[in-house]
This record gives C-alpha cells, structure tokens and sequence, in this order.
C-alpha cells in the first residue's frame, strides 16, 4: 500500500488516456506528457495500460508500506527518498518504510512517478485516468487527499527482475533516460506548430503575429488548457462556425484574440476557430509551462511533425534496445 502524507497541489491518477469515447462526448484525458509517463513506465517494467501518478507544482508526500520499484520522469520537483536525493529518469529501489517526499517543481510544472505494477484503480470506459470535471475515473474520480491508500498492482516479471538487479546493488543506477533527450528540442519556450483548420480565417496580421511575436503563460491554466496572453489575433471578418472535434495541443483563438492552447482534459468539440495544434513531440513543452513563461511558436508542416515524431519513435526504440542488450534492464514492454 501507498499512503498520501501530504497530497500535493494537484496529484492524480493517469495512464495513456481514456481513448474511443470522444463521440460520447468523453475526454480523452490522460498523461498530460504521455512520452515522459511512457518512460517512466518502462523504466519499472510496466505494461503499457499501467497507470501513475500526475503532479502539478507542489508534489505529494508518499510512505510506502511495502517495498516499490518506482521511476520519476518530468519537472524537477527537488525530490527525496528516506531523506536522500530523489534520481529522475532511472529506476529506484524503495524499502518497505520508505518515503518519498515531492516539495515543489523547481523547473518546470509537472511530473510523473511510476510504480512497478501499476496504480490499481477500476478501469472506466478503457482507462484508470481520472477525469476531474466528470469525476470518474483514478481514485474515486478526484485528486488524491492526505490519507487515500492506493494499491499498486502485482509487478510484472521483468519489474521484479529489475528490483532483483537494485537489491544486489542499492545504490541507484548510474544512468538515466530522459525524456527530453529523445527529441530534436526546437530551443527554450518554442513549440512548433501546424497550420489549423481555420487559418485561413485569421488575418494576415495574425498570422505574423503568431510566429513572431512572445506569447506568455497566464494563470488561467490547468489540465483543460493553458490561456495565452500577447498581441491579438484577429479574424478576416465575422464568422459563424459550427462545433468541431478538438485535440490535445490544439490552439483555439475565443473572441477576446487571445489564444488557448487546449490540453488532455479538454472539451471533445469546441466553437473557437483553430488556427494551429502543436506537434505531438512539444506537448511535453507544453505540460512543463509556468505562470509568465514565454512562449514562442514555430510553423512547420504536417510532414515534418511525423518526422519528428518518427525520429522520437527510432531514438526511443535505440535507447531501450540498449539497456536491454547491454544487460542493463531486462527486456520490457515498451
């Protein structure tokens, strides 16, 4: 068992995402960095339905009951085990006793701590990601509490093979595999961009706008999205636009010329014209955003955006063939 000492500003259940019931008008949801929480999945030999835990700023204090493999990806939230600085991005042992302790992202805004077997909650409608304007899903449906109990799930053989490896040697491993380094990184603040289904609704104007100019990350955010505030961008003229599909990255301009960069927990459909959706590799970018942050955007084709993802794809696949045949980790799932 896990007991919450402390919960953390926001700390929820997660996995992949609850995927095939946005015409239902279910949101997708999920990790808000699906490839940090897949690496951080693989690092504890989990399978790929295998949910985690979400942190958003300041983390959750955790007593482990019972020994734990577990691996930390995303911000640096200047962690600790028993005391002891927290490793990101590897596998680590926890005794039975141990705590974990998450005080505040000193970079970034968000991580994700797996533990081998997975966080045992019931599975609804496909995923155990909680939906928090719903209140389904995770545990009981809402961020966790001081007190909540949570069950990991039995370790697969390949977690209880590496946890066999830290026993050995209890210092933790002396390498790591992090998220970031799997990607061509577009620079601080830069996510790049395609053109959305109504660009060609925006001026001229606007479109300059947008990939010259800063943008900065409001207070206005959460998992639904993250509002922008910088130089407006405006229409052509008025117009009436019937409710469309809208996705994870997204950017939806309201009538106030600001944009809103939508993230898992977004609406299925939405009324606002889309004038771009950020590439699947900068959504990791995205989730890491802070109050006042710049953000700047990059226009590239849909072409490239599967290029990079294709490049993230080979780099990952690389990395994790690595570690398996150099006897580093058994040979997981990946």
């Amino acid at each position: 068992m896990i007991r919450l000492l402390r919960p953390g500003l926001l700390t929820t259940v997660q996995d992949a995402g609850r995927t095939g019931c946005q015409h239902l008008g279910v949101s997708a949801g999920g990790a808000a960095d699906p490839f940090a929480l897949r690496i951080a999945r693989f690092l504890v030999g989990n399978p790929p339905d295998a949910a985690a835990l979400e942190m958003a700023f300041a983390g959750p204090k955790l007593r482990f009951e019972q020994e734990a493999l577990v691996a930390c990806c995303g911000a640096d939230f200047a962690a600790t085990l028993d005391g002891r600085p927290l490793p990101r991005n590897r596998p680590v042992r926890v005794s039975a006793g141990g705590v974990l302790d998450f005080p505040a992202a000193r970079h970034g805004a968000m991580a994700w701590l797996a533990v081998a077997g997975g966080i045992d909650v019931p599975v609804v409608l496909g995923s155990r990601s909680t939906d928090l304007a719903s209140g389904f899903g995770g545990h009981e449906g809402r961020a966790l509490i001081a007190g909540d109990l949570l069950s990991p799930g039995p370790p697969s053989s390949v977690s209880q093979a590496i946890l066999a490896q830290l026993r050995a040697s209890p210092e933790p491993t002396g390498w790591s595999l992090p998220p970031e380094r799997l990607v061509a990184v577009a620079g601080p603040g830069v996510l790049r961009v395609v053109r959305g289904p109504e660009w060609e609704w925006f001026s001229d104007r606007a479109h300059k706008r947008l990939f010259h100019n800063d943008f900065h990350a409001t207070k206005d955010g959460n998992r639904m999205g993250v509002r922008l505030d910088g130089p407006e961008l405006e229409l052509t003229g008025p117009r009436e636009m019937v409710s469309a599909a809208v996705q994870h990255g997204t950017i939806q301009v309201p009538p106030s010329g600001r944009p809103i960069v939508l993230g898992p927990d977004r609406q299925t459909i939405g009324g606002y014209p889309r004038i771009g959706v950020v590439a699947t590799v900068d959504l990791g970018k995205l989730a890491q955003l802070r109050p006042g942050d710049v953000v700047r955007f990059r226009e590239i084709t849909v072409g490239e955006a599967h290029d990079l993802l294709l490049r993230r794809e080979k780099d990952f696949a690389t990395a994790t063939t690595y570690l398996t045949l150099s006897g580093r980790l058994p040979c997981p799932s990946i």
